[in-house]
């Protein structure tokens, strides 16, 4: 589990919720993603065909490398949590395949977070670079996050009715300390001076 960071929310930043957590998704987590999917508004209007009917179901969550955001919350019964991100990385071809932050939580830095957990999930499978098809109103997000655009997926009528950009997250990977070899450092050659005859 990562923490990521507490927040402060409600009137005049004055009521402190708990620390916001990344860990791998369950099963159990399957109905508060779907949710989360289904209600996000960056899905209203002309693009809520798209979540219209999706569904996060545990046979997806076991399949793929799903992990939740989630803020713990007080209680009188012992902590409980509440889901306030997650996204799911495909390892085989390496995709980002769903990333959603419910609208209470964005602007919190959770979105960056949950990119930077995702590059080190990418980097420990030994993957080199991660695509995202965007859905448009995120473009701007992935851009800011360091994903480098290398083209557009048309339109694919009925079931997506608008070009998508099409992205990739670079992936650094992590060069172990033993292969590091150390090199001498380069010492420029000094002329001597001949002691010859000509002085």
């Amino acid at each position: 589990m990562v923490t990521v960071g507490a927040r402060r929310v409600g009137a005049a930043g004055a009521a402190r919720r708990g620390a916001v957590l990344i860990r791998r998704a369950e099963g159990r987590d399957a109905g508060r993603l779907t949710r989360l999917v289904r209600s996000s508004r960056a899905y209203e209007g002309r693009y809520a065909s798209m979540v219209e009917g999706y569904r996060v179901g545990p046979d997806y969550i076991e399949a793929h490398r799903v992990f939740v955001a989630v803020e713990e919350i007080p209680g009188d019964e012992g902590p409980g949590e509440r889901v306030v991100g997650f996204y799911s990385l495909m390892v085989e071809p390496a995709e980002l395949d769903l990333m959603f932050v419910s609208d209470q939580a964005q602007g919190y830095g959770i979105g960056r977070r949950l990119v930077e957990h995702m590059r080190g999930e990418a980097r420990r499978a030994g993957i080199d670079g991660v695509r995202v098809v965007s859905h448009p109103p995120a473009e701007g997000f992935y851009r800011s996050v360091g994903a480098r655009p290398v083209g557009t997926v048309p339109a694919n009528p009925p079931a997506v009715m608008w070009d998508r950009p099409e992205f990739v997250f670079p992936v650094v990977p992590v060069v172990p300390a033993a292969s590091v070899v150390p090199v001498a450092p380069v010492v420029p050659a000094v002329p001597v001076a001949d002691g010859g005859a000509g002085e």
